[in-house]
């Protein structure tokens, strides 16, 4: 018998890509589910792509990560579905593709009003509940990029960074209420979804054209097994990644000045 079965999992950026990719995993585990993303349509595809025995158990509840100020009656609602949450799965977000200097202010506050403010807006309204039942769990997809720091890149790197800082400053405080409040940290490296697709340019248009290095990479289904296993295990953080970008991460913790120049002209997009 699964350690995940009966748990109600609220996922966010669950209508593509890891987020899809994990609901399929997460349904065979006999949960209850309840998805999120701004696109109703892509959750309901999704739903119907599960086992018909887990549907009357996956809930759909639309949201924006932009409209932080809606998110605290988000977390309520999706509190009332199923009377209580277990685990939220942190994964809605967007990327970037453009140098700094060719992006303007107004890009660098989206990626990080969707990707920061609204990821830890709807951590915090889960906060006392997870406190008031005594155990819940914060699992948060950040990116090697959270890690490291590639060109291209800034304003996605500075907002998985402080996600990285947030939820570890977040775990220590929440032991001293309670250890059985847990926060994993989810690192992938270069996944075969469309982020790099949907990511803003510096004007703030998408991109619109998937990287070589994200067509390459791992697939979702690949991500997103992992990711139950940490959850499982309840691990503080994990790396998922290709060999270069473990790589890169732990060059960048143990030997940071040879990682800066290697960085200086690895190809990223």
């Amino acid at each position: 018998m699964s350690s995940l079965q009966n748990k109600v999992i609220w996922i966010t950026g669950a209508s593509s890509g890891i987020g899809e990719a994990l609901t399929y995993a997460l349904a065979q585990h006999n949960t209850k589910l309840i998805l999120s993303s701004r696109r109703k349509e892509e959750l309901e595809r999704v739903k119907g792509n599960c086992p018909g025995h887990a549907q009357p158990n996956i809930h759909i509840l639309p949201l924006d990560l932009s409209l932080t100020d809606t998110l605290t009656l988000s977390a309520e609602a999706a509190i009332q579905v199923f009377g209580h949450i277990d685990i939220l799965v942190n994964n809605g977000g967007i990327s970037q593709r453009a140098l700094a200097k060719e992006t303007s202010l107004a890009v660098d506050r989206k990626i990080m009003e969707i990707d920061y403010f609204g990821t830890i807006t709807l951590s915090k309204a889960l906060i006392p509940h997870f406190i008031q039942r005594q155990q819940g769990h914060f699992v948060t997809v950040s990116s090697i990029t959270g890690i490291i720091g590639t060109p291209y890149r800034t304003a996605y790197a500075a907002a998985k960074h402080a996600l990285q800082g947030f939820f570890n400053s977040l775990r220590a405080e929440l032991w001293k209420e309670n250890p059985s409040i847990y926060v994993t940290m989810i690192c992938p490296g270069w996944t075969n979804t469309n982020l790099s697709l949907t990511a803003l340019k510096g004007d703030g248009s998408t991109q619109n054209k998937k990287d070589d290095t994200h067509a390459a990479g791992l697939s979702p289904a690949f991500v997103a097994n992992k990711i139950v296993n940490a959850i499982i295990y309840k691990k503080r953080e994990i790396y998922v990644g290709g060999w270069k970008e473990t790589l890169a991460a732990y060059l960048h913790r143990f030997t940071p000045g040879l990682f800066a120049k290697i960085v200086r002209k690895a190809k990223v997009k």
